[in-house]
């Protein structure tokens, strides 16, 4: 199964995470399909860069978002089309 989950990138103590597609079997830092954004907690406020297009390619296609990052890709708009 697919999942769109978070890669830890950056240095010790001061974590950024790229979003990904990735195989839920796969290691947190392992292979992954595609990156379709990135995630930064540490700026003030949090930064935010989301392909929203694949973003919602991935979720229409079976993809499973972690709960981090469906609330992520929720305030980042992805899931605004679908409400309406």
């Amino acid at each position: 199964m697919v999942k769109l989950r978070l890669r830890r990138m950056g240095a010790k103590k001061r974590p950024s995470y790229r979003i990904v597609a990735a195989d839920s079997r796969s290691p947190r830092d392992g292979a992954f399909i595609e990156n379709v954004g990135f995630y930064d907690p540490i700026t003030d406020p949090a930064t935010v860069t989301v392909n929203i297009d694949r973003a919602r390619y991935w979720i229409s296609n079976g993809a499973q978002p972690t709960e981090t990052v469906r609330s992520i890709l929720t305030r980042a708009g992805v899931f605004a089309e679908a409400a309406e």
